[in-house]
């Protein structure tokens, strides 16, 4: 065991979550081995390869997608596993056809818009795509395939990305994009389709508790979801902070981590907390926010009506555990959450190349 793995178990054993005892963790796919199989056929039994942003469908099946598997695929209500898109080769091609027949680039994150259309990070590709799923066509909503930092006030997707992650669709249905290269949250206006920054000032740098959105440096602006008041939540990978920006006021407010990495403060105030590269959130319906804490191995949330972290799953080691106990299941640089309109927390747990649901006792 090395230091920080000893460090991070000595500190575990001190701040156990008494809510943690709430919960349950089961493997809803993979087997635990890397690899592309399964379809048609029971998604506990198929090979997975890095699952990482996960989404209830509107047909009702668990859509999310693989990594460095350069797929999107779903669970089916009854269980079953489908590949929805990509060939599983390394590319940027199949705009104008079948998703299916398409190649991406470390797919990232996924979102379905009001009409039922999906929406894909293509990382590598410096892309968001979409697929209309009426046909199964693909094509490039936003980024001209090229890194950099261009375009606002012009076509999306003439405009260029910096290694783009997390997506969400505000309130107002535009399209809120992490640039975390950039250190920017971009908007596409999907009426128009122009895009904008609208948050971050293209370089890394501290963002002060209430502080005005426009002007106010982020530093690696890596996971996004709104809450059901339509405020924002974002968490940064390199800040190792959450924040809360109220869009109506124009504020952003600091909510979890106090900048430095680590796995302490749980059961505490969650800004006293330290966080240990978050690269995902997700916002309940009660408005807790539950983090993928990646590089802690642990899933935390900010309990809303206490603004204390919880530490909900994980041990502080990396690992592929067992169902059950989610305290007694080390998991490995998981990516992508989800909370779930029934109550389910999803969980890509990208290394142990599985998809885990917690649920309440």
């Amino acid at each position: 065991m090395n230091r920080l793995s000893s460090l991070l178990a000595f500190t575990f054993a001190l701040t156990v979550s008494a809510s943690a005892g709430d919960w349950t963790i089961r493997t809803v796919a993979g087997t635990g081995e890397k690899g592309f199989s399964g379809d048609g056929g029971p998604a506990t039994s198929a090979k997975l390869d890095n699952p990482f942003g996960l989404v209830r469908g509107p047909d009702g099946a668990l859509w999310f997608c693989e990594y460095t598997g350069q797929r999107i695929r779903k669970i089916l209500p009854d269980g079953t596993i489908q590949t929805v898109a990509g060939s599983g080769q390394v590319g940027y091609t199949g705009d104008g056809g079948a998703a299916l027949q398409a190649s991406f680039n470390l797919p990232h994150e996924i979102r379905f818009d009001a009409a039922g259309d999906l929406y894909i990070v293509d990382m590598k590709n410096h892309a968001v795509r979409k697929i209309v799923m009426k046909t199964g066509i693909i094509s490039t909503l936003a980024g001209n395939g090229q890194p950099g930092y261009s375009g606002d006030g012009g076509p999306a997707a003439k405009a260029q990305f910096k290694q783009p992650h997390s997506i969400q669709f505000g309130p107002d249905g535009d399209l809120y994009i992490c640039d975390i290269g950039n250190h920017v949250i971009r908007k596409i206006d999907m009426k128009t389709g122009l895009i904008s920054t609208f948050a971050g000032t293209g370089k890394a740098g501290p963002t002060p508790d209430g502080s005005a959105i426009a002007g106010t440096p982020l530093n690696g602006p890596r996971s996004l979801d709104f809450d059901k008041q339509g405020n924002l939540w974002l968490c940064t990978r390199e800040g190792n902070q959450v924040f809360k920006f109220d869009l109506q006021a124009g504020k952003i407010h600091h909510v979890a981590g106090t900048g430095k990495k680590g796995l302490t403060g749980n059961a505490g105030p969650a800004k006293s907390a330290t966080l240990s590269g978050p690269k995902g959130i997700t916002i309940d319906a009660a408005g807790n926010a539950w983090l993928a804490d990646c590089e802690s191995h642990t899933v935390r949330m900010i309990d809303a009506s206490t603004g204390n972290l919880e530490l909900i799953a994980g041990n502080g080691q990396k690992g592929d555990g067992p169902d059950g106990d989610p305290l007694q299941c080390p998991m490995a640089r998981l990516h992508g959450i989800y909370a779930d309109a029934d109550g389910g927390i999803y969980i890509g747990d990208s290394e142990a190349h599985k998809v885990r649901v917690l649920r309440k006792k």
